[in-house]
């Protein structure tokens, strides 16, 4: 059986949870193989997280030549990866790095190249929602390895034994791939609510809160969701682009999505209409998101949330 690679999305060597999404469905193409490009120090770590969701090796590029610049050296390397191991497919985390990874790879493999796939299925055909959601469409890599960035909440994580075998692997990095280096960071604050396209509940706030984010924040936070936020919203300055979900924001694919005061421009809808579950809140009954949700609810958003909120922490006591 061939490999599948599955390239490890990690801070610091903690592993997070498309990782293990990722490896449930390379089990469909093949074996999985984690591919950790981080400190070698923390492999030993990785290869113990991802062994328990079927990793049956875990290649560790150690990235003393790759932290410090751009995505161009983590391109190089998975090239020479790809180049020993032949594998069935290369599966990478749908996020704006991630996509610009694998496009690099597919040019320097010169194969196919699939992005935002939110389904893989065996025989490498995707699933994908494409422009601006309008259309569902399956696709399938005719050429080379098929290189394929999978949206967050894709799949369901299996926990299922691997192997999880160490292998360290050197990789030769140019100097044309260290031209673009990065010069100074600043680590994010954290807000203590899940990551934005990785949760599994998100709450976005609209123009109908009128800047009032509280009873956003208070609704997502009593389930433990992340929040977000529309464009109008983040273009009237109530929340920083970081939040917007959206065509230029972030495309989220939840469990559940819950729309508060959001009229569902097709803007939006591009970035939030693949999610599993979708919810509207909103005193205007002729909003076009309507005619997406699975659950609407006519109300002023500043009524309905804090006594969702009010039930929600009641039951949980």
């Amino acid at each position: 059986m061939s490999e599948v690679l599955v390239v490890v999305d990690h801070v610091d060597g903690a592993v997070k949870k498309p990782t293990y999404e990722l490896l449930a469905l390379a089990a469909r193409l093949g074996e999985p193989s984690a591919v950790f490009i981080g400190a070698a120090a923390e492999g030993d770590a990785v290869a113990e997280a991802v062994k328990g969701y079927g990793a049956e090796k875990v290649y560790v590029v150690d990235d003393a030549q790759i932290k410090g610049y751009l995505v161009a050296p983590k391109a190089e390397a998975l090239e020479q990866l790809v180049a020993k191991t032949s594998p069935a497919a290369v599966l990478i985390p749908s996020s704006a790095e991630g996509k610009e990874v694998a496009a690099r790879l597919a040019i320097k493999t010169s194969s196919g190249l699939i992005t935002d796939a939110v389904d893989v299925q065996e025989g490498g055909v995707t699933t994908q929602s494409v422009f601006a959601g309008n259309f569902t469409v399956t696709a399938k890599v005719t050429q080379g390895t098929p290189i394929i960035t999978v949206k967050p909440n894709s799949a369901a994580p299996v926990e299922k034994a691997g192997a999880g075998t160490v292998e360290q692997f050197d990789a030769v990095i140019s100097d044309a791939a260290k031209t673009a280096q990065i010069v100074a960071s600043q680590p994010r604050q954290s807000t203590g609510r899940p990551e934005l396209t990785e949760a599994a509940i998100v709450v976005s706030g609209g123009r109908g809160t009128g800047g009032n984010f509280e009873p956003v924040e208070n609704f997502a936070d009593s389930m433990g969701a992340a929040v977000g936020a529309s464009r109008a919203a983040v273009d009237s300055g109530w929340k920083p682009h970081t939040f917007q979900v959206g065509q230029t924001g972030k495309t989220v694919s939840p469990q559940l999505y819950v729309a508060a005061g959001i009229s569902g421009a097709i803007q939006h809808r591009a970035g939030m209409q693949t999610s599993k579950t979708i919810i509207a809140v909103n005193k205007d009954e002729e909003a076009p998101l309507f005619e997406l949700v699975d659950f609407g609810v006519v109300g002023d958003l500043h009524s309905v949330l804090p006594a969702a909120t009010e039930q929600i922490n009641a039951r949980k006591g």
